[in-house]
């Protein structure tokens, strides 16, 4: 019993609603939806800004939708005391010029689920990645747009994942930016969890069987030499996750302009997706800098 309650934990999506909407912000938008090369189903919302320059934001896993992290309805797993809500910082995206994209990955919020029904941290949710940036180069209205790329979490992993792929974002010469909130490596996740161990093993064997992919072995670390863009990579130094080495792997495995924003904040993994909200000035200048 306890290995399937882990294992949903960490593999089983739909645990996080659409809590909010940009009618609430004041912003201008449509709901859109596209589909993904296997025929997923994804929606989200289009917020208007200029037409010259998109962010594509990608959330995290498992516990967050579109709109960001709600505690309603965690039980006693909460992350975060209060709402997360992402368009705090996409307002101000918008207020500085900037269309917004905003999705759901497949298994999360009003997407539909996925071929694989579980959620595998980057593998399958590449694909996703991969669609929206499809979706917004043939979009009329942004056809001719710069692309930056907000990417958290699982966003990240899933668009490093992307930019490996032989037709994956490498060949999006729209796309111009990316800043990466916190990638993580499960196996890294594991061990925090203070999984390694006979029950972890018992978990990751269950995740393994569910996602059809071998969690441990599979990782997004061989495909960072593949981002071809600028890129900011953000990480909260007191993450209670945090494996300082892969971080620094994941850096010096960059070969592109780059940038470390090392933060200060509380000891929960949420804090670096809280900050964001509450300081997109010093994270979003990475956009403005290489956006024009």
């Amino acid at each position: 019993m306890i290995t399937g309650y882990l294992s949903n934990a960490i593999v089983k999506g739909g645990v996080s609603p659409v809590f909010d909407t940009p009618k609430d912000y004041g912003l201008v938008y449509e709901d859109v939806t596209f589909k993904a090369q296997d025929g997923v189903s994804l929606a989200g919302w289009l917020i208007k800004g200029n037409q010259d320059k998109i962010i594509i934001q990608s959330h995290y896993g498992v516990q967050a939708s579109r709109s960001g992290y709600t505690p309603q309805g965690k039980g006693m797993g909460k992350m975060w005391k209060e709402n997360i809500s992402f368009l705090k910082h996409v307002k101000y995206l918008v207020e500085q010029g900037y269309s917004v994209l905003m999705y759901d990955f497949r298994n999360h919020g009003n997407s539909d689920a996925g071929t694989c029904p579980w959620v595998t941290w980057g593998p399958e949710e590449h694909k996703d990645v991969l669609a929206a940036v499809d979706y917004v180069s043939k979009h009329p209205d942004y056809s001719q747009a710069q692309i930056g790329l907000l990417s958290i979490c699982m966003g990240a992993a899933s668009s490093t994942y992307a930019f490996g792929k032989e037709n994956g974002l490498k060949n999006y010469k729209n796309i111009q930016a990316m800043v990466a909130i916190q990638p993580l490596r499960y196996p890294d996740f594991i061990k925090a969890l203070g999984l390694n161990n006979f029950i972890g093993k018992r978990v990751t064997k269950k995740n393994n069987q569910r996602t059809g992919i071998d969690m441990n072995a599979i990782s997004f670390m061989p495909n960072v030499k593949d981002i071809s863009v600028p890129t900011l990579l953000v990480q909260n130094s007191n993450d209670e996750y945090l494996n300082k080495q892969s971080i620094d792997e994941y850096y010096e495995a960059l070969v592109v302009e780059k940038e470390m924003m090392w933060l200060d904040l509380g000891k929960k993994r949420a804090a670096g997706y809280d900050y964001l909200t509450k300081n997109p000035e010093k994270i979003l200048a990475w956009f403005d800098k290489h956006m024009h």
